[in-house]
């Protein structure tokens, strides 16, 4: 909430539940940043990491993939992010595909600076007819016939199934696999033309509004539904469930481990931001 007498803090997040849950005490409840007002955006992962390009937002969710073309200009958080095992993209398609099948596949992926992009350049890097689409857009691209597969993100790994789709490779165990890493999605930075202290005082903002949130999930429900694509208690449970875990309220080192693999891999490839 914002108060006149105290600066605004600009603060981006997605609309999906396992963000709406991670930040409901910040932006209507009890929690606080001392000293600042919270003023939240909520926008598509892909348009947060275009406006982190721009340097928009004072405190913003954003890419992993994306945050490593910005961070001379923002530093990462340890709380608030999206990563864990279990929890990657999935590469899905209505009839049988392989990987050998890739490069002369049309893929439909959920933003150019996703993770979700990455992985599967590395997973596939001989696909060239890659072309970019809102994440809720992706099984509309597949019904359409203008894409033969798609790369999930979000919800939709609980809901692809029954929409008719089939699992090629889940990108999320094809990382683990290789690098026995979580795999690190969606970041929370903060831009560095404010100073080192604030990045304490949000961690410690954040971690707080999950405590509270955990602590009585129902009171969260109606901010979480206002935003949420449509689905079922069941499918959003599982959204938070498997989104929202311990590396949320601290990378650690095993975290930060797997944003370097992450990066190191990207290099390796020569697809640095």
């Amino acid at each position: 909430m914002i108060k006149e007498s105290e600066p605004s803090l600009t603060l981006g997040f997605s609309p999906c539940p396992n963000d709406t849950f991670i930040f409901n005490g910040l932006v209507n409840g009890p929690v606080q940043v001392p000293g600042f007002a919270i003023e939240a955006q909520l926008h598509d992962v892909e348009r947060l990491n275009r406006m982190a390009f721009d340097q928009v937002l004072d405190v913003t969710k954003l890419s992993f993939f994306a945050w490593l073309k910005v961070k001379a200009q923002y530093r990462l958080l340890s709380s608030g992010g999206a990563l864990g095992f279990g929890c990657g993209p999935v590469v899905i398609a209505a009839r049988p595909l392989t990987r050998d099948d890739m490069p002369a596949a049309r893929i439909a992926l959920p933003g150019e600076w996703t993770t979700a992009h990455l992985l599967f350049r590395l997973w596939a890097p001989g696909a060239i007819q890659r072309f970019f689409v809102t994440y809720d857009g992706i099984f509309d691209a597949l019904r359409s016939g203008a894409a033969d597969c798609g790369v999930i993100i979000h919800e939709s790994r609980f809901t692809f199934r029954q929409e008719g789709f089939r699992q090629v490779v889940d990108l999320g165990a094809w990382w683990e696999s290789r690098t026995g890493l979580p795999i690190p999605l969606g970041c929370i930075a903060v831009h560095r033309r404010h100073p080192e202290r604030l990045d304490g005082l949000l961690d410690e903002a954040i971690r707080r509004s999950i405590s509270l949130a955990r602590q009585n999930p129902a009171a969260c429900l109606p901010y979480i539904q206002a935003h949420a694509r449509e689905m079922t208690l069941t499918v959003l449970n599982a959204h938070i469930d498997t989104f929202v875990n311990a590396f949320s309220l601290d990378l650690g080192a095993a975290g930060r481990k797997a944003v370097s693999a992450l990066e190191n891999a990207a290099a390796q490839m020569g697809w640095m931001p």
